[in-house]
């Protein structure tokens, strides 16, 4: 249940609280040492609980805002998107074990071939004041004897509206890995009976990531572009703990030379 804002009365008694105050420290010279003893007492748990609040709003204020869909974008972007999952709360927050084809929600679901896989996947709350995005996804995997595993990220199909081949799509992230390990990105979009696909390395020598999917060099139809999806293809997951604290997808021109 939401706290309701302090009304004029609490103003009011707020203020009448300071000045007290202010007038006991004029006062400390000349009060009795019975008198000083019990106000500096109750100064002290007022110190305490003023502290604490202090304390609890501003880890509260550092994190990221729940619900944010701002992050940096490239000049001539006509279309930017940040998952669910990275920007709110959902429910169930987590999936254990993480079976071939579930959904975290409808916008990410994992893929593997591994009968007997201890993975997990839950969302977790970015408290960093580095962290661009409210949540993250952290991905555990533990025995896994699979040939694959992915992730996949199913795009808007606003994306799709007016997607020419002049357009560059970049993927961002902030990817942490417990362990060395590779990941790749597949853009996947269909348009008529074909779906054209762009594979790219994500870079692994800092958590920071972003790649730019070029469609010039695809066989995109530009009249028939109806659906997009991003493979995120995580090579050897076993014992290994990968959290994504941020991720984000935008579109836009590529530039004239």
């Amino acid at each position: 249940m939401p706290i309701p804002l302090p009304g004029p009365l609490d103003r009011f008694l707020q203020r009448r609280a300071v000045a007290r105050w202010r007038r006991a420290v004029k006062d400390v010279p000349k009060m009795d040492l019975t008198a000083l003893a019990r106000e500096n007492e109750a100064a002290k748990t007022l110190h305490r609980h003023a502290g604490a609040f202090r304390h609890a709003a501003d880890s509260r204020l550092a994190l990221p805002r729940i619900g944010s869909t701002t992050f940096p974008q490239p000049p001539g972007t006509d279309w930017a998107w940040r998952p669910q999952l990275w920007r709110a709360a959902v429910t169930p927050h987590g999936i254990a074990p993480a079976l071939s084809k579930m959904e975290m929600t409808s916008e990410l679901v994992i893929f593997h071939d591994c009968k007997r896989a201890e993975v997990s996947l839950r969302q977790t709350r970015n408290a960093r004041a580095t962290d661009l995005a409210p949540f993250g996804v952290t991905l555990q995997a533990f025995h896994f004897e699979g040939s694959y595993l992915s992730l996949v990220v199913e795009i808007p199909q606003a994306s799709c509206e007016g997607l020419r081949k002049r357009h560059l799509i970049r993927l961002a992230g902030v990817i942490e890995r417990e362990r060395p390990t590779q990941i790749y990105a597949r853009l996947n979009v269909k348009n008529g009976p074909n779906t054209e696909q762009i594979l790219l390395t994500l870079p692994d020598d800092k958590p920071e990531t972003m790649v730019e999917f070029d469609l010039a060099y695809s066989g995109l139809n530009e009249k028939r572009a109806e659906r997009m999806w991003v493979d995120l293809m995580i090579e050897k997951p076993a014992m290994n703990q990968i959290t994504i604290r941020h991720l984000t997808l935008c579109r836009y021109p590529r530039a004239d030379i």
